[in-house]
Order: structure tokens, then C-alpha cells, then sequence
């Protein structure tokens, strides 16, 4: 595939775009902290699936982006406010429920591989990434940029570096996943650590939620 296909498109500056998406991919932040977490303390399987969870919240974002949707974030102060406040909510719960809970998630590692316990973390990974108002607004202030403003294909070249962003964030989340769950067996064998790890995984969330919430 040459980069004339992007080009017919409307696409400018494909690899520009390409480095672009891999640098930001690199940048840590919620959801890179959220698979880490997961698959340190509760494995590989765990991993995977958060890092689905998080890529199906980008999807949906992409979609809002291509389809417009997303310049209501943009133009309604009230609405970006709702999402924000509602993102940093639940980014506090999770930070307060991993800090409290009675069980180690270290401990759930024989539990965490049953449909119900991965869908849960499925659902928070997608919950975690579509409340995140910011996400919303970096792909509609991102993808423009490398679209001419004159192409006449609708939707397409949003979509198109839309999968591009997809496929760079998931194999460097992927990579994350299988590196941090080797990291399991050996918290496993200090209870004590894995437990600082899991109440220090909790003041992490706690933290972005209060980020997330008094960022303008």
C-alpha cells in the first residue's frame, strides 16, 4: 500500500501521521496506567482484556470524531463539564474500591479468568476511556490536521486514521500487557508488595480522577 492510496483520500503527510500516533501511543496516561495495573496484579488474561475495554472506548471516540458528534464537546461547556465530572467519578470509585478492598487482587488470580470477572474489566476499560472528554476532543482536533480540508470522501479519511491510530495504540499496549504480566509470579511470592501495589494502583486512579476533574 503506497502512500499515493492515503493521498487519493485526502490524507496528507500519512507518515507524519504514522510517527505522530506511535510518539502519543508512547505517552503514558490513564489507560496506560489502567492496563498496567490490571495485568501486573491480576495477569495476563486481565491485560487483554483491558486493553480490548480501552481500545473499544478509542472506537467509539473515533466514530464521534468521523461522524461529528465529538464538536459538541467542543462548543457546549455544559456537556464537556457532565462527561468530565462523570470520568473523574468513576476513576475515584475504582481508585477507592482498589485501596478498600478486602480481597488482594493478587488473591483473584484464580478467579479473574471466569467470563463474568473479565467482562467486568472489559466494561471498566471501556468506561475509563469513553468518560475521558479529553480523548474526545484530542481526535477531533488531531485528525484534521492531516486532512485536506477540500477532499471530498466524507467520513473515510477520518476512519482510515482513525484504524492507523488503533492498530499503533494496541500493539504497544499489547507489549505492556505481556511485559507487566511476567511482573505476576514474583509479586505473587511477596504478598506484601503486591498488596502496597494494589492500594498504590488506587491512589494512581484517585489521582487522574482528580486531574481529569479540575483540568480546564
Amino acid at each position: 500500500m503506497t502512500l499515493d492510496f492515503f493521498a487519493s483520500f485526502g490524507i496528507e503527510n500519512y507518515l507524519g501521521f504514522l510517527a505522530s500516533a506511535i510518539v502519543l501511543n508512547l505517552t503514558p496516561g490513564i489507560d496506560t496506567i489502567y492496563i498496567l495495573t490490571r495485568s501486573i496484579s491480576q495477569g495476563k488474561s486481565a491485560g487483554l482484556v483491558s486493553v480490548a475495554g480501552i481500545m473499544s472506548g478509542c472506537v467509539v471516540h473515533v466514530l464521534c470524531a468521523a461522524f461529528g458528534l465529538s464538536m459538541i464537546l467542543s462548543t457546549s461547556a455544559l456537556v464537556f463539564s457532565l462527561i468530565k465530572w462523570a470520568g473523574a467519578g468513576y476513576l475515584i470509585y475504582l481508585g477507592i474500591r482498589t485501596i478498600f478492598s478486602k480481597q488482594s487482587s493478587l488473591d483473584m488470580l484464580l478467579v479473574s479468568n471466569s467470563s463474568r470477572d473479565l467482562f467486568k474489566i472489559y466494561k471498566q476499560g471501556v468506561l475509563t476511556n469513553v468518560l475521558n472528554p479529553k480523548v474526545g476532543l484530542f481526535f477531533l482536533s488531531f485528525l484534521p490536521q492531516f486532512i485536506n480540508p477540500h477532499q471530498t470522501y466524507g467520513v473515510m479519511p477520518f476512519l482510515i486514521l482513525g484504524a492507523t491510530f488503533l492498530v499503533t495504540g494496541t500493539l504497544w499496549c499489547l507489549f505492556l500487557t505481556l511485559a507487566a504480566a511476567l511482573m505476576t509470579d514474583a509479586l505473587r511470592r511477596h504478598p506484601k508488595t503486591g498488596s502496597l501495589l494494589q492500594k498504590l494502583s488506587g491512589l494512581i486512579f484517585i489521582g487522574f480522577g482528580l486531574k481529569l476533574a479540575y483540568d480546564k
